[in-house]
Protein backbone atom coordinates (compact mmCIF):
# COMPACT_ATOMS: atom_id res chain seq x y z
CA UNK A 1 0.00 0.00 0.00
CA UNK A 2 3.18 2.71 0.39
CA UNK A 3 3.82 2.34 -3.15
CA UNK A 4 0.10 3.42 -3.80
CA UNK A 5 0.25 5.96 -1.70
CA UNK A 6 3.50 7.41 -3.17
CA UNK A 7 1.38 7.12 -6.44
CA UNK A 8 -0.32 9.80 -5.34
CA UNK A 9 1.95 12.00 -5.40
CA UNK A 10 1.87 13.52 -8.49
CA UNK A 11 3.84 17.37 -9.47
CA UNK A 12 1.32 19.42 -10.86
CA UNK A 13 -1.30 17.12 -9.55
CA UNK A 14 -1.26 17.40 -6.14
CA UNK A 15 -2.44 15.06 -4.01
CA UNK A 16 -4.90 16.72 -0.93
CA UNK A 17 -4.24 15.33 2.39
CA UNK A 18 -5.99 16.43 4.99
CA UNK A 19 -5.21 15.87 8.90
CA UNK A 20 -7.18 14.33 11.19
CA UNK A 21 -6.99 14.59 15.16
CA UNK A 22 -8.95 11.77 16.73
CA UNK A 23 -10.88 8.59 15.03
CA UNK A 24 -13.87 10.70 14.72
CA UNK A 25 -12.18 13.02 12.30
CA UNK A 26 -10.52 10.65 10.72
CA UNK A 27 -13.77 8.93 10.19
CA UNK A 28 -15.69 11.43 8.85
CA UNK A 29 -12.82 12.13 6.24
CA UNK A 30 -12.60 8.90 5.34
CA UNK A 31 -16.39 8.67 4.80
CA UNK A 32 -15.49 11.63 2.18
CA UNK A 33 -13.96 9.25 0.01
CA UNK A 34 -9.97 10.56 0.23
CA UNK A 35 -7.33 7.72 -0.42
CA UNK A 36 -5.61 9.22 2.30
CA UNK A 37 -5.16 11.00 5.03
CA UNK A 38 -2.54 12.18 7.65
CA UNK A 39 -2.79 12.97 11.11
CA UNK A 40 -1.60 16.66 12.92
CA UNK A 41 0.27 16.84 16.03
CA UNK A 42 -0.85 20.01 17.06
CA UNK A 43 -4.61 18.29 16.83
CA UNK A 44 -3.13 15.56 19.02
CA UNK A 45 -1.55 17.02 21.59
CA UNK A 46 -4.63 19.71 22.37
CA UNK A 47 -6.75 16.85 22.54
CA UNK A 48 -4.65 14.88 25.29
CA UNK A 49 -3.65 18.32 26.65
CA UNK A 50 -0.04 17.94 25.90
CA UNK A 51 2.19 20.10 24.06
CA UNK A 52 2.79 20.09 20.53
CA UNK A 53 6.50 19.47 19.22
CA UNK A 54 7.82 18.47 22.66
CA UNK A 55 7.78 14.88 22.36
CA UNK A 56 5.40 14.79 24.61
CA UNK A 57 2.54 12.49 22.56
CA UNK A 58 4.60 9.47 21.42
CA UNK A 59 1.96 6.85 23.05
CA UNK A 60 -1.47 9.11 21.74
CA UNK A 61 0.01 9.13 18.64
CA UNK A 62 0.67 5.38 18.18
CA UNK A 63 -2.50 4.84 19.49
CA UNK A 64 -4.73 6.86 17.01
CA UNK A 65 -2.59 5.42 13.99
CA UNK A 66 -3.53 1.91 15.51
CA UNK A 67 -7.36 3.08 15.68
CA UNK A 68 -7.71 4.85 12.29
CA UNK A 69 -5.73 2.04 9.82
CA UNK A 70 -8.96 0.44 10.24
CA UNK A 71 -10.63 2.86 8.50
CA UNK A 72 -9.57 1.17 4.98
CA UNK A 73 -7.79 4.32 4.12
CA UNK A 74 -4.32 4.98 3.62
CA UNK A 75 -2.76 6.69 6.76
CA UNK A 76 0.48 8.93 7.26
CA UNK A 77 1.06 10.13 10.57
CA UNK A 78 2.65 13.01 12.11
CA UNK A 79 5.72 11.73 14.44
CA UNK A 80 7.29 15.58 15.01
CA UNK A 81 10.87 14.89 14.97
CA UNK A 82 10.68 11.24 15.96
CA UNK A 83 10.04 11.80 19.49
CA UNK A 84 13.82 10.66 19.62
CA UNK A 85 17.47 11.77 19.28
CA UNK A 86 18.32 8.68 19.25
CA UNK A 87 18.08 7.11 15.68
CA UNK A 88 17.23 3.56 16.81
CA UNK A 89 14.35 4.67 18.77
CA UNK A 90 12.86 6.26 15.98
CA UNK A 91 13.77 3.34 13.72
CA UNK A 92 11.75 1.14 16.17
CA UNK A 93 8.87 3.72 16.13
CA UNK A 94 8.45 3.56 12.59
CA UNK A 95 8.74 -0.25 12.18
CA UNK A 96 5.58 0.01 14.96
CA UNK A 97 3.55 1.74 12.89
CA UNK A 98 4.28 0.03 9.86
CA UNK A 99 3.65 -3.09 11.50
CA UNK A 100 0.17 -1.43 12.21
CA UNK A 101 -0.76 -0.44 8.33
CA UNK A 102 0.16 2.86 8.59
CA UNK A 103 1.41 3.71 4.92
CA UNK A 104 4.24 7.05 5.96
CA UNK A 105 5.41 9.32 8.62
CA UNK A 106 6.27 12.88 8.78
CA UNK A 107 9.82 13.64 10.54
CA UNK A 108 10.76 17.45 11.40
CA UNK A 109 13.90 18.63 11.76
CA UNK A 110 12.22 22.12 14.24
CA UNK A 111 12.48 21.45 17.72
CA UNK A 112 10.12 22.86 20.60
CA UNK A 113 12.83 26.12 21.40
CA UNK A 114 12.35 27.31 18.53
CA UNK A 115 15.80 25.89 17.00
CA UNK A 116 16.68 22.98 14.17
CA UNK A 117 18.09 19.71 14.73
CA UNK A 118 21.75 19.79 13.05
CA UNK A 119 21.42 18.36 9.30
CA UNK A 120 23.59 15.56 10.52
CA UNK A 121 21.77 14.11 12.98
CA UNK A 122 17.78 15.08 11.20
CA UNK A 123 19.89 13.09 7.86
CA UNK A 124 20.69 9.87 10.54
CA UNK A 125 16.90 10.16 11.61
CA UNK A 126 15.59 9.79 7.96
CA UNK A 127 17.56 6.83 7.24
CA UNK A 128 16.42 5.42 10.87
CA UNK A 129 13.26 5.79 9.58
CA UNK A 130 13.74 4.16 5.70
CA UNK A 131 13.47 0.18 5.33
CA UNK A 132 10.52 -0.23 6.84
CA UNK A 133 7.87 0.52 3.78
CA UNK A 134 6.91 3.47 4.59
CA UNK A 135 7.00 6.66 3.06
CA UNK A 136 9.56 9.43 4.42
CA UNK A 137 8.11 13.04 4.02
CA UNK A 138 11.66 15.11 5.68
CA UNK A 139 10.26 18.14 6.88
CA UNK A 140 11.93 20.98 7.17
CA UNK A 141 11.22 23.88 9.36
CA UNK A 142 13.09 26.76 8.14
CA UNK A 143 10.15 28.79 7.39
CA UNK A 144 8.14 28.14 9.71
CA UNK A 145 11.04 29.18 12.64
CA UNK A 146 12.07 32.01 10.60
CA UNK A 147 16.31 29.99 10.54
CA UNK A 148 18.23 28.44 8.14
CA UNK A 149 18.49 27.90 4.84
CA UNK A 150 15.91 25.83 3.04
CA UNK A 151 17.55 24.91 0.09
CA UNK A 152 20.31 23.69 1.95
CA UNK A 153 18.15 21.30 4.35
CA UNK A 154 15.86 20.40 1.40
CA UNK A 155 19.45 19.32 -0.37
CA UNK A 156 20.81 17.40 2.56
CA UNK A 157 17.15 15.45 3.07
CA UNK A 158 17.34 13.85 -0.65
CA UNK A 159 17.42 10.76 0.70
CA UNK A 160 13.92 10.99 2.14
CA UNK A 161 10.76 9.86 -0.04
CA UNK A 162 9.52 13.55 -0.35
CA UNK A 163 10.26 16.80 0.90
CA UNK A 164 7.76 19.14 3.31
CA UNK A 165 8.28 22.75 3.95
CA UNK A 166 5.35 23.88 6.24
CA UNK A 167 5.03 28.00 6.71
CA UNK A 168 5.80 28.23 2.25
CA UNK A 169 3.50 30.61 1.00
CA UNK A 170 5.14 32.47 -1.82
CA UNK A 171 4.61 31.25 -5.42
CA UNK A 172 8.03 31.77 -6.60
CA UNK A 173 9.90 30.35 -3.92
CA UNK A 174 7.17 27.18 -4.00
CA UNK A 175 8.96 27.01 -7.78
CA UNK A 176 12.46 27.29 -6.67
CA UNK A 177 11.89 24.18 -4.42
CA UNK A 178 10.34 21.94 -6.40
CA UNK A 179 13.60 22.85 -8.99
CA UNK A 180 15.98 22.49 -5.76
CA UNK A 181 15.24 18.40 -5.86
CA UNK A 182 13.87 15.37 -7.66
CA UNK A 183 12.20 14.24 -4.57
CA UNK A 184 8.20 15.11 -4.45
CA UNK A 185 7.60 18.49 -2.61
CA UNK A 186 5.03 19.10 0.07
CA UNK A 187 3.59 22.14 1.46
CA UNK A 188 1.13 23.41 3.71
CA UNK A 189 -2.23 25.16 2.36
CA UNK A 190 -2.39 28.28 4.58
CA UNK A 191 -6.08 30.59 4.50
CA UNK A 192 -5.31 33.32 2.06
CA UNK A 193 -2.42 31.86 0.37
CA UNK A 194 -2.22 30.40 -3.02
CA UNK A 195 -4.80 28.17 -4.26
CA UNK A 196 -4.45 24.30 -4.87
CA UNK A 197 -4.53 25.13 -8.64
CA UNK A 198 -1.68 27.38 -8.08
CA UNK A 199 -0.18 25.36 -6.34
CA UNK A 200 -0.35 22.34 -8.81
CA UNK A 201 1.02 24.77 -11.67
CA UNK A 202 4.14 25.34 -9.50
CA UNK A 203 4.88 21.82 -9.56
CA UNK A 204 3.57 20.53 -5.69
CA UNK A 205 2.97 17.13 -5.54
CA UNK A 206 1.21 17.29 -2.25
CA UNK A 207 -0.75 19.83 -0.15
CA UNK A 208 -1.41 19.22 3.67
CA UNK A 209 -3.67 20.85 5.39
CA UNK A 210 -1.83 20.81 8.62
CA UNK A 211 -3.83 21.77 11.66
CA UNK A 212 -6.18 24.03 9.72
CA UNK A 213 -9.18 21.46 10.22
CA UNK A 214 -8.69 21.07 13.63
CA UNK A 215 -8.61 24.78 14.23
CA UNK A 216 -11.99 25.03 12.12
CA UNK A 217 -13.29 22.62 14.40
CA UNK A 218 -13.03 24.88 16.94
CA UNK A 219 -14.19 27.71 15.24
CA UNK A 220 -17.52 25.62 14.16
CA UNK A 221 -17.89 24.95 17.87
CA UNK A 222 -18.08 28.39 18.72
CA UNK A 223 -19.74 29.53 16.27
CA UNK A 224 -22.64 27.30 16.87
CA UNK A 225 -22.51 28.82 20.45
CA UNK A 226 -22.86 31.87 19.14
CA UNK A 227 -25.49 31.12 16.90
CA UNK A 228 -27.27 30.20 20.11
CA UNK A 229 -26.57 33.33 21.64
CA UNK A 230 -27.18 35.64 18.89
CA UNK A 231 -24.03 36.63 18.82
CA UNK A 232 -20.72 37.47 16.30
CA UNK A 233 -18.97 34.24 14.98
CA UNK A 234 -15.41 34.36 16.18
CA UNK A 235 -12.57 34.48 13.36
CA UNK A 236 -10.63 31.11 12.83
CA UNK A 237 -7.71 31.01 15.91
CA UNK A 238 -4.22 30.72 14.87
CA UNK A 239 -1.71 27.84 15.00
CA UNK A 240 -0.05 30.09 17.99
CA UNK A 241 -3.35 30.33 19.63
CA UNK A 242 -4.08 26.79 20.02
CA UNK A 243 -0.06 26.74 21.18
CA UNK A 244 -0.83 28.99 23.88
CA UNK A 245 -3.29 27.01 25.34
CA UNK A 246 -1.33 23.75 25.70
CA UNK A 247 0.79 23.01 28.68
CA UNK A 248 4.09 24.58 28.15
CA UNK A 249 7.18 21.64 27.56
CA UNK A 250 8.74 20.40 30.25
Amino acid sequence: MSEEFRALHRPGDPLLLPNAWDYGSAAVLAGEGFAAIGTTSLGVSAVHGKPDAAGATKAETVALAGAITGLRVMVSVDVEGGFSDDPAEVSELVARLAALGVVGVNLEDGRADGSLRPIRLHQEIIEAAKGHGVFVNARTDTCWLKTGDPIERVRAYGHADGIFVPGLSDLGAVAELVEATPLPVNVLYQPGGPSLAALALAGVARVSTGSLLYRASLRGALSALASVRGSEAPPLPGYADIVAMLPEPR
